[in-house]
């Protein structure tokens, strides 16, 4: 993993992040998105599919997934053992999210793992020891 960092718990979406988006259909893989999320499971970190998708369309997704060499931590959920009480929100509990949709559009496969693995947030490595109260004050 380069640095010595965290395993991430990492949420993906699936059309347009996975697959170019044809939904309800499933698009063609988008060029490293396979080989990138096999990379990152070898390094340790947990995949968690967070997609719009349910019911038959979800487990076709999953399917082509694991058909391509990769499985999920969880599937719209923070963990796998999770069930939904719709008296709780839905977000789910993730260190990064990986969306066609984020906010200056999709950075590509190769992009995202290059920033996964260079620029992790200090918050996510393993803890150092802090000078002081904010890392700069001296007790």
């Amino acid at each position: 993993m380069g640095k010595q960092q965290k395993s991430l718990l990492i949420a993906v979406d699936f059309d347009g992040t996975i697959v170019h988006n044809k939904y309800p259909k499933i698009g063609e893989p988008i060029m490293f998105a396979f080989d990138t999320l096999k990379k990152l499971n070898e390094e340790g970190h947990r995949l968690i599919l967070w997609t719009y998708r349910y019911g038959k369309e979800l487990e076709e997704a999953v399917e082509f997934c694991k058909k391509h060499g990769v499985e999920f931590y969880a599937i719209n959920n923070s963990f796998p053992e999770e069930s939904f009480n719709p008296k709780y929100s839905r977000k789910i509990d993730a260190d990064v999210f990986i969306d066609d949709r984020n906010v200056g559009g999709f950075l590509g496969w190769g992009e995202i793992y290059q920033e996964l693995i260079n620029n992790t947030p200090e918050h996510l490595q393993p803890s150092k020891k802090k000078k002081g109260m904010f890392g700069f004050l001296k007790k």
